[in-house]
């Protein structure tokens, strides 16, 4: 017996594609805008574009919590699985870089922010004294509420019908890559507590779910309105609107029910669901659409 040899580390047989890998594309939207995005940049609709520039204020401080949740455990898991959680890291990184980006264009064009990223902070401090497998759970079930998010967004042209280009792309981009990476915290997840028994597993992710959920539209509601407010559109008829395009058309809370639903079957995984084509749609739509942007200005300057 060889003393020197390292530790074996045990693997988990999961349903990520063996075949599947990813890499960080580090891209940047918007930097060479010649004119102001417009205010309400997606298709002229002031519930919509709240909504996404709430969801938007959450990421740079929300991804920053990924990364560390996960990276805490990357050293005591299988290589191939480290070799993930590093792409993950550099593909949230860059998420939270764009995203600083746009949130800055929406600071510039007067919205105070402050009162969003307080609630965001205060949510986050609640998981400082939190295990750490704690804080693994909250992030393998916000990287699930991405992900099928990031669905949709591909699926469904309605949820960025007539957005400013650079900001739809942006927003495709970070789809795209929330769908490679899908798998990455669950598997951590069960990688850490290959120990557990499934029931203790489920309850622990089943209860979480339900209470993540529940804050996630409260305050993503709540932060919407605050940015419709500053706009001098409020009222009971503002959250009427508001529930009829999260829940109507193009209802992308609506959409992913079913989704959210499947997290709780037992034997549920991310890659049960092989989505790669997703990737591949966005992908090509995203180069046309930057070619496009391209000839475009080569022709406004011959």
């Amino acid at each position: 017996m060889n003393m020197h040899s390292p530790p074996q580390v045990k693997t988990i047989d999961t349903p990520t594609p063996k075949d599947h890998s990813f890499e960080p594309r580090d891209l940047r939207f918007g930097r060479d805008r010649a004119e102001k995005l417009k205010r309400y940049w997606l298709g002229g609709d002031p519930i919509a574009t709240a909504f996404y520039n709430a969801l938007s204020l959450t990421f740079p401080r929300g991804e920053a919590f990924f990364i560390e949740s996960v990276r805490t455990f990357r050293d005591t898991t299988p290589p191939e699985l480290q070799k993930e959680i590093r792409a993950f890291i550099q593909q949230e990184v860059i998420h939270s870089r764009e995203h600083v980006a746009l949130n800055r264009r929406a600071v510039e064009d007067g919205y105070d922010t402050t009162r969003i990223e307080t609630r965001i902070t205060e949510s986050l401090e609640m998981t400082k004294d939190r295990p750490q497998i704690a804080n693994l759970a909250a992030t393998m079930i916000l990287e699930h509420f991405t992900a099928i998010m990031a669905q949709q967004i591909i699926a469904n042209p309605k949820h960025f019908e007539n957005a400013d280009t650079e900001t739809a792309n942006l927003w495709k981009w970070h789809a795209l890559e929330e769908i490679e990476h899908k798998g990455v915290a669950y598997d951590t997840w069960l990688y850490a507590t290959r120990d557990w028994s499934r029931w203790q597993r489920w309850k622990v992710k089943a209860l979480m779910m339900l209470v993540i959920t529940k804050v996630f539209w409260t305050n993503r509601s709540k932060d919407t309105l605050d940015l419709l407010a500053q706009d001098g559109i409020k009222g009971f008829r503002v959250k009427l609107r508001l529930a009829k395009f999260l829940l109507g058309r193009p209802g992308i809370a609506r959409k992913i029910i079913v989704p959210w639903i499947k997290f709780f079957l037992p034997g549920f995984h991310p890659w049960n669901e092989d989505d790669r084509h997703l990737i591949n749609l966005a992908e090509s739509e995203f180069k046309a659409a930057v070619l496009d942007t391209a000839k475009a200005a080569k022709t406004a300057t011959a």
